[in-house]
């Protein structure tokens, strides 16, 4: 049976940690900082987990994660 494909997207915006959890980055960071507040862009630096409804669609996208 044939190997099946990653989605590219995915396989760059997402990681597994050691326990399991799927970690994404935080969306709306990369310009257009003047007009959020510092509390919002110093909590953007950080990574969060994926919500575990959608961890079952990533793993079809991503079966090799």
């Amino acid at each position: 049976m044939p190997k099946m494909k990653s989605h590219g997207g995915s396989k760059k915006r997402f990681r597994v940690t050691p326990n399991g959890k799927v970690i994404r980055h935080q969306a709306f960071r990369d310009h257009l900082h003047s007009h959020k507040s510092s509390a919002v862009n110093r909590q953007s630096r950080k990574t969060h987990t994926v919500n575990t409804s959608d961890v079952t669609t990533l793993k079809h996208q991503i079966p090799y994660l």
